[in-house]
Parts: structure tokens; sequence; C-alpha cells
């Protein structure tokens, strides 16, 4: 009987060794898939930076040619409101003069469809 409660013992102990040797075997399991989670996030972190790193690249360089297109535009604008404006002040004399012409050379003069009843 001994001998079978010190067997018995035996497979306990086996048992509880077995058991422990199975914790820690899941601990070092959780470990190493939080490991791996953390280094996932920090690839996934960089290569996001990577990307919007190119896309800020591809966004300034668009925006660039944009810029200088506007500046373009606004330099054209300027000329021809330059051109516009010296045309009104060589202009605006003889303008001003036939307009005042027409307007004071009233020639009295009776309509064609007027009827003079009588």
């Amino acid at each position: 009987m001994a001998s079978q409660s010190q067997g018995i013992q035996q497979l306990l102990q086996a048992e509880k060794r077995a058991a422990e040797k199975v914790a820690e075997a899941r601990k070092r399991k959780n470990r190493r898939l939080k490991q791996a989670k953390e280094e996932a996030q920090e690839e996934i972190e960089q290569y996001r930076l990577q990307r919007e790193k190119e896309f800020k690249a591809k966004e300034a360089a668009a925006l660039g040619s944009h810029g200088s297109c506007t500046t373009e535009v606004e330099k054209e604008t300027q000329v021809k409101m330059s051109a516009i404006q010296g045309n009104f002040q060589k202009n605006r004399e003889e303008v001003l003069n036939n307009l005042l012409m027409f307007v004071y050379d009233i020639k009295p003069e009776i309509h064609v469809n007027y009827r003079i009843n009588g």
C-alpha cells in the first residue's frame, strides 16, 4: 500500500510539473503574441509615416506647380489691367467730348409717324 501511495504521489507531482510547464508555455506564447503584435503595430506606424511623407511630397509638388500657375495668371491679369487703365486714360477726354457733343447738339424734328390733325 505504501508503494501504491508513493506511486500516486509521484503521479500527482508529475501532473503538477506538467501543469506548471503548460502554464509557463502559455505565458511564453502570450508574451510572444504580445511582442509580435507590438512589432506589427510599430511596422504599421512606420509604413503609415512613410506613405504620409510620400503623399506630402506629391502634394507639395502638385501645389507648387499650381502655385506657379496662380502667380502666372496674376501677372497676366496685372498686365491686362494696366493696359485697360492706359487706354482709359488715353481715350477719356475724347469719349467725354463726343458724349457731350451728342447731348448738347439737339436738332428738333417732328417724328415721321406724327400726324397733324386739323
